[in-house]
C-alpha cells in the first residue's frame, strides 16, 4: 500500500470481477448493436481500458475532457468542457464512461449535451459517492457505492498523482489538507 494511503478501498482482485461484470451486462444489453464509449478524460481512462476488453461487437471509442474541478480538491460545479467528441454522436448509442459520480453536476451536463446532440445515452461508472450527490444522474452500470472520502488510484487522482495505483484507495487527510 502507497505510504500516502490511509486503506486499500477496492483491491486489485474486486476491480477486475466488477469491471467484468459490467462488460457481460454490457454485452448482452448491446448485442448486435454500434456502441461508442465516451470516455471522460482523464481519470476514467483506465476503466475505459480494462472495460473494453471484455466488450464484444462493434465499439467506436471518442474521448471528452469535462472539468468541474478548480486548483482545489473540491468541486466548483462550474463544468467547462475541455475536449470535445469528435465523432458525430448523432442517432448512436452512446455510453459514458466515468471513473467516479461525486456531485452528479458533471455527468447532468454531459448527458444532456449528447442527448441534444441525437445520441441516446446511457452511462457506466465505476464508483459512486452518494452522500456527495446534488444531483441524480440515471447511471446504468455501476461498479460500487463507497463513502464520501477522498479516494486515490486506478485512475482517480490528487493534484494528478496517484492515477497509476492498481487499487483504490482512500488518501490520507494531511496529504489534501496541506
Amino acid at each position: 500500500m502507497h505510504k500516502d494511503l490511509q486503506e486499500i478501498l477496492v483491491t486489485e482482485e474486486q476491480i477486475r470481477a466488477k469491471v467484468k461484470e459490467i462488460a457481460a451486462r454490457i454485452n448482452e444489453d448491446y448485442r448486435d448493436k454500434e456502441l461508442v464509449l465516451m470516455i471522460t478524460l482523464k481519470g476514467s481512462m483506465i476503466f475505459a481500458t480494462d472495460l473494453m476488453r471484455y466488450l464484444d461487437g462493434d465499439i467506436l471509442i471518442d474521448c471528452m475532457q469535462v472539468s468541474s474541478y478548480g486548483a482545489s480538491s473540491v468541486s466548483s460545479g462550474n463544468i467547462q468542457i475541455k475536449k470535445d467528441c469528435s465523432i458525430d454522436v448523432y442517432g448512436k448509442n452512446v455510453l459514458i464512461i466515468e471513473d467516479i459520480i461525486d456531485s452528479g453536476h458533471t455527468l447532468q451536463v454531459l448527458r444532456s449535451m449528447l442527448k441534444k446532440r441525437g445520441a441516446n445515452v446511457e452511462i457506466a461508472a465505476f464508483l459512486s459517492k452518494p452522500a456527495r450527490r446534488e444531483v441524480e444522474v440515471p447511471v446504468k452500470y455501476l461498479g460500487a457505492e463507497i463513502p464520501d472520502e477522498f479516494v486515490v488510484g486506478y485512475g482517480l487522482d490528487y493534484a494528478e498523482h496517484y492515477r497509476n495505483l492498481p487499487y483504490i484507495g482512500i488518501l490520507k487527510r494531511e496529504v489534501y489538507e496541506k
